[in-house]
């Protein structure tokens, strides 16, 4: 089936969901044992529709970028123009040499890579798999589409207001009085992420075999699920700190001690000053979801709503909403997220991985990256906590 085909199927399941729930409900508003296990099927199938829209949204993505042509095709005349021939990693030959590198499992290494050696040993990728590896892990990586990401060569620091500007009146000819300023800073340091991931020996050693598309997409899925991991919920221990970590996270807008209800939502959504509300958007798990679809306004419309546009994604009360595997099931986030702040450093390298694969018929590779993210205005994400499950 086509997206926009598994969207109206989604749209309509969602509609016969409502109307299912509106007909079914007992005098006191709830359902019986038999028919709140029909609607949690119906609920499931809701989601299942929704994780495939997306999981082929994301295909048509990555296959448009690995269809992309490898080299810049010849636009004008030969020699009507000067062009600089690229060097180093930038330069075919780095490529094809990171390629055979790859096919001999770096038994056989140019001397073109050692322009490109890390202080760990691996081969710094070329800069066409560098770009390739970003465009995935922005796909595949919610919080790489909504944050800031910055590129650093050393540790970065962010000066940020620590005190906020006054504004005061004075009489005419007054004397303007001024508030001292004081600044705090944030630091991105570079905490290091190791993937693996292996390759058998038959596939390796078949040139018709995309061996270049295989390992920059599966690298770049490896590294995009450990780093949404880390930016959501990480605790700065030798990894970044996430959105939903107790030091250094959102503020906490406030903890529920029963089920979530519409208000709750509302009451996180205006907990969020105004300026960040603008561009806010919820980060909460799929079965989180799942029970907030069940709630209604004050006017009784459902508070979420399915997206009819690809590309475009659910919403709460308005917002969009992403969700992430990652995501904990007992708390939600709303904020404006280009307040979090990606720092890599450096260029991701390549290099063998020994031993343990050896004699299985697998040959094993590592990913190497240094990244952190972190928070530098609590303030601009809100955080709501939920009722534990236990």
């Amino acid at each position: 089936m086509t997206i926009l085909e598994l969207r109206e199927k989604r749209n309509n399941a969602w509609n016969a969901a409502k109307a299912f729930l509106e007909s079914h409900r007992t005098e006191k508003g709830t359902l019986t044992a038999e028919d709140d296990a029909t609607y949690t099927q119906m609920e499931q199938e809701i989601n299942d529709l929704g994780k495939e829209i997306a999981r082929l949204e994301r295909q048509e993505a990555l296959e448009a970028e690995l269809s992309k042509p490898v080299n810049t095709p010849l636009t004008s005349k030969p020699g009507s123009g000067k062009e600089e021939p690229k060097t180093g990693r930038a330069s075919d030959a780095y490529r094809k040499a990171m390629l055979d590198a790859f096919r001999s499992n770096f038994k056989r290494v140019s001397n073109i890579l050692q322009e490109g050696v890390d202080a760990d040993g691996g081969y710094l990728v070329p800069e066409e798999y560098d770009h390739r590896l970003i465009d995935i892990l922005t796909e595949e990586n919610i919080m790489r589409g909504l944050s800031t990401t910055i590129t650093t060569s050393g540790e970065h620091k962010i000066n940020i207001a620590a005190t906020k500007p006054a504004a005061s009146w004075i009489e005419e000819g007054g004397a303007l009085t001024f508030g001292e300023a004081t600044f705090s800073q944030i630091l991105l340091d570079a905490h290091k992420l190791h993937v693996a991931i292996k390759v058998t020996e038959e596939l390796l050693y078949d040139n018709s075999f995309g061996l270049e598309n295989y390992i920059i997409t599966q690298f770049g899925k490896a590294l995009a699920n450990a780093e949404e991991d880390a930016f959501l919920n990480g605790d700065g221990e030798g990894k970044p700190v996430g959105l939903f970590a107790a030091s250094g996270g959102g503020t906490v807008a406030g903890t529920l001690s029963a089920a979530i209800k519409s208000d709750d939502m509302l009451d996180l959504v205006y907990a969020l000053k105004r300026p960040y509300r603008k561009n806010a958007s919820f980060i909460m798990n799929d079965k989180t979801l799942l029970s907030l679809r069940k709630l209604k306004d004050n006017n009784g419309a459902y508070i979420w709503q399915p997206s009819y546009q690809a590309g475009e994604p659910d919403r709460v009360l308005g917002y969009a909403v992403h969700t992430s595997a990652y995501a904990p099931d007992d708390a939600i986030a709303f904020g404006d997220y280009k307040y979090y702040n990606i720092g890599d450093r450096g260029t991701r390298s390549f290099s063998e991985l020994r031993e343990l694969f050896a004699g299985n018929g697998m040959i094993g590779y590592v990913a190497k990256e240094r990244v952190d993210g972190k928070l530098i205005l609590p303030e601009a994400v809100q955080i709501l906590k939920l009722q534990s499950a236990d």
